[in-house]
């Protein structure tokens, strides 16, 4: 009987550690990803949602203390969702306050070559180069209340000053000017206007758009929440399986 015991004790022990298995990776892909599925799981659903949250992190490390959206972990997806024949479409949520330029950049430019249907909606905030993220999608929704920040590039810490310095800056920011101009309804006049705008923003240069302006300027398609942006999604898969067939026949 004790040896009986024993044994059940010990499969008691064995079966433990299998059970916490499944909440250990599920709390891994939670820290790592930021989110509970990752593209190869997504069996349930033909939408996978990718969130975009904090600060978007690109070379340099930010303090633990900063929610941050790191691209080294955004890129793998974006090629998994492309490669991935059950997801047909991605919606993209945005509530950032921008961060790495360069990072920012990549991640608009994956978006936007993506052969699947993409729709983006700004929910809080898509401050900063949150605003090409925001545009890199096929359509785009901001919520009434949400804001967007449009300001020219900045650097912190050290710089070397000589005009080369300059020169790359203003180019940098050429970049994201042409991005969004060329992935937006609004013009190239209308983004500087905004970019460079006195007296909006308290002691620098810049504009705040909130909601209905994003739209009236053109940046953004439409104002609407979660409902519409899923509709819309499923109405570019639908045409996008349209398209198709008609090539097939």
């Amino acid at each position: 009987m004790e040896h009986e015991q024993y044994k059940n004790d010990s499969t008691q022990e064995t079966q433990e550690p299998g059970k916490e298995d499944k909440p250990s990776s599920l709390m891994e892909k939670i820290q790592q990803l930021g989110q509970t599925n990752v593209p190869q799981l997504s069996n349930d659903s033909k939408i996978h949602c990718l969130t975009i949250i904090g600060q978007i992190e690109g070379h340099l490390a930010l303090p633990p203390q900063n929610k941050t959206t790191k691209y080294e972990h955004i890129i793998p997806q974006l090629i998994a969702i492309e490669q991935n024949p059950k997801i047909e479409g991605l919606i993209i949520v945005l509530n950032t306050v921008g961060g790495d330029v360069e990072a920012g950049l990549a991640i608009s430019e994956m978006l936007a070559s993506l052969s699947k249907p993409t729709v983006s909606i700004v929910l809080g905030g898509g401050h900063s180069i949150g605003v090409p993220i925001a545009v890199s999608c096929n359509y785009s929704f901001i919520a009434e209340t949400a804001t967007m920040t449009i300001h020219p590039v900045r650097l912190t810490g050290l710089v070397i000053g000589v005009p080369q310095t300059f020169e790359y800056l203003d180019k940098m920011q050429d970049r994201v000017i042409n991005f969004v101009t060329s992935h937006s309804n609004i013009t190239e006049e209308t983004f500087k206007e905004l970019m460079f705008a006195k007296g909006n923003l308290t002691r620098d240069i810049g504009t705040n758009v909130i909601g209905k302006e994003a739209v009236e300027n053109g940046l953004i398609n439409e104002v609407g929440g979660i409902g519409k942006a899923i509709k819309k999604l499923n109405e570019l898969i639908e045409l996008q399986k349209d398209k198709e067939d008609v090539i097939i026949q």
